[in-house]
């Protein structure tokens, strides 16, 4: 595809998914950036924020395969990667029976409600786009993205993602609730489609296609030397908030970022640029997905849970306390 079909393209997924996620834009745009850096996202909001209903609306206007599990105490690594199953017949043969992991998409809704062997399912898919079942690796599809939903109030009954997980979602997005235009909006929105019972989204032409290629481009946009250092300096100071001049910081971190974070704000940034049209990145890039990579990376200490910092907060300062090189 042309360059600029596929910027052309985009815009088109961009204003589609706003049509259908009203007053959550920097959301959708998180999920766009993130399947562009073919990364996965940990969404996090309360019930009926359009956690599930952003999911369903980009599958279908991707017309990609969607799979969704819902993650329960109960529920066994099977029951998300499939099984080895003997077939009787004329020629007994063991044959596997795929899970709905193998899906482009898939949803994994309350992630946290299973337990930590479950989890760890997802680990090798995310991560090696490949899943292990006795001897015999299965790949996954070229355009593989879990989309994982949790509660943030609701703990009770619930397993912390452990760090290694958390550290395989390029993004955590926080779905608040939305203001009173935008939820009569919802409400008439949601109405309208109910009533025009064979209303459907339109897909985008060869969705796949232009993945790929945006993703190719993704790899060619140009970082100068001074904004890896500034993305670098970033990782730095969650690892070491002295760095900066804001000394408060030095009081609310226990545990910065891993390298991963930095691999991280390179990749989301490149593709934040593809997204607005550009092939080089400025440190804007780089400050509007900051967040996103960061929050779930950085372990607060209990001097910032005291004065009621979330980790977006902290985040937040400490891109205003470090300067672009």
């Amino acid at each position: 595809m042309q360059k600029q079909a596929i910027y052309d393209q985009l815009n088109l997924l961009n204003d589609s998914l706003q049509a259908q996620v009203l007053g959550q834009s920097d959301i959708v745009q998180g999920l766009l950036v993130a399947l562009l850096a073919d990364g996965h996202v940990l969404l996090e909001g309360l019930p009926g924020t359009a956690k599930t209903r952003s999911v369903k609306a980009l599958s279908e206007l991707l017309n990609l395969s969607q799979g969704r599990v819902q993650f329960t105490p109960d529920l066994l690594p099977s029951d998300v990667i499939g099984y080895e199953a003997l077939n009787t017949g004329q020629e007994e043969q063991i044959s596997f029976n795929p899970g709905p992991i193998f899906n482009s998409v898939l949803l994994a809704d309350e992630i946290n409600r299973a337990p930590p062997k479950v989890q760890s399912a997802l680990l090798e898919a995310m991560e090696e786009r490949q899943v292990t079942v006795g001897n015999t690796q299965y790949k996954m599809h070229s355009v593989f993205m879990v989309l994982a939903t949790q509660n943030p109030i609701e703990q009770e009954g619930t397993y912390p993602l452990p760090e290694a997980q958390m550290d395989r979602f390029i993004f955590k997005l926080v779905i608040n609730y939305p203001n009173e235009n935008t939820e009569l909006n919802i409400m008439r929105l949601v109405r309208s489609q109910h009533t025009q019972k064979n209303a459907s989204l339109v897909p985008i032409d060869h969705a796949e296609n232009l993945i790929l290629s945006a993703r190719a481009l993704v790899d060619e946009v140009y970082i100068s030397e001074n904004i890896e250092k500034y993305i670098v300096a970033l990782v730095m100071a969650t690892r070491d908030p002295s760095r900066t001049n804001n000394e408060q910081l030095t009081t609310l971190i226990r545990l910065g970022a891993s390298p991963r974070a930095s691999i991280a704000l390179d990749k989301a940034a490149r593709a934040h640029a593809v997204l607005n049209g550009r092939d080089f990145v400025d440190p804007d890039d780089v400050r509007a997905v900051a967040v996103s990579v960061l929050n779930h990376r950085i372990t607060l200490s209990y001097n910032a849970i005291a004065v009621g910092k979330s980790a977006s907060d902290v985040v937040i300062d400490l891109i205003k306390a470090v300067a672009v090189l």
